[in-house]
């Protein structure tokens, strides 16, 4: 279930809310939430480049992905590509936090492209394992979702051996293992961890022997257990993120799992009225590439709206922090 795109219509109606008696609970702040330390590494490679070189600045692929983030920086002179073609040469090109495969890095290397690397160093992980295991003959197999820009990256790591699985249903498609062939498994790391144990069960079902890579990152899993806390204590729970991140998409899905209604949205603009609680608490969260300027704009809007009392939930403040 994903969320869809909201009309003027259906947009949030102050004056009808507060033309109504209801009685208003709290707005409750997931902690952790919003930006991640390889999101922030990301951004600050970016801005170093905006302030170092000179423009325009090329990302391959959006940096992250927040229409917030992508449409500021745009503003400020990136221009952010999906091929290298568009790219000419010579020029400098930054590689998303998602990460990139052999292939494009070998392609701007011949269009003499001045490569910047942004990819986030717990994915750089992933690559390097994927690398190490390809070398020894294995057979990679990638829990993620096949047209996101960090498994494209990681299974062009991964050799000809590696293959995707999305659901239960593909395990059983899976290639049979060679003679003397070991299977190991790695996951994007924007993942839900209960989303993959059915698919990690079929996988130890179909081949008894499959190691374990892991894969999914400190980040993800600190701001679904947070959104875990606030499923206890809210009537409703606002996601900010965009429909085309992973890691936000899985707190929204999260949310609705444990029978809280929830909403993701892009800012405060596309809150439906029709969704938010006659009364009770609702809760905010934020995606790991939502900039904290989003949330403060959420309270301030559900404010207006007759939600005074604002306190936080949680103490886990992330200390993690990348050159």
């Amino acid at each position: 279930m994903r969320p869809t795109a909201v009309s003027g219509a259906n947009r949030f109606d102050l004056s009808s809310i507060m033309s109504t008696k209801r009685v208003k609970g709290e707005i409750i702040l997931a902690h952790p939430r919003g930006f991640c330390a390889g999101v922030r590494r990301a951004l600050d490679i970016v801005n170093t480049a905006l302030n170092d070189l000179s423009p325009p600045i090329y990302v391959f692929n959006e940096i992250v992905h927040n229409d917030y983030v992508v449409r500021e920086l745009r503003e400020r002179g990136v221009k952010f590509v999906d091929n290298l073609d568009e790219i000419p040469s010579g020029s400098s090109v930054i590689f998303s936090a998602h990460g990139v495969s052999p292939q494009i890095e070998s392609e701007a290397q011949r269009r003499e492209l001045r490569m910047i690397d942004a990819t986030c160093p717990l994915v750089k992980k992933i690559h390097v394992k994927a690398e190490a295991f390809q070398r020894h003959g294995d057979m990679v197999i990638l829990i993620g979702h096949q047209n996101h820009p960090e498994i494209i990256g990681t299974l062009g790591r991964s050799g000809k051996n590696a293959q995707v699985v999305e659901t239960i249903e593909d395990v059983a498609n899976l290639a049979p293992l060679k003679n003397g062939q070991k299977a190991i498994w790695l996951s994007q790391t924007t993942l839900c961890r209960n989303d993959i144990e059915p698919i990690i069960t079929a996988l130890e079902k179909r081949f008894p022997e499959i190691t374990s890579g892991g894969g999914i990152c400190y980040a993800t899993d600190q701001r679904q257990n947070a959104v875990k806390e606030l499923c206890k204590i809210c009537q409703f729970i606002l996601i900010i993120g965009s429909s085309k991140s992973s890691n936000s998409n899985r707190l929204y899905e999260l949310a609705v799992r444990n029978g809280v209604s929830a909403q993701l949205i892009n800012d405060p603009s596309e809150i439906k009225s029709d969704l938010l609680p006659e009364s009770g608490n609702i809760g905010i969260t934020a995606g790991a590439s939502a900039p904290e300027i989003l949330v403060t704009k959420t309270i301030e809007f559900l404010k207006s709206a007759g939600w005074k009392k604002v306190r936080k939930l949680g103490s886990g403040e992330e200390k993690i922090s990348f050159n």
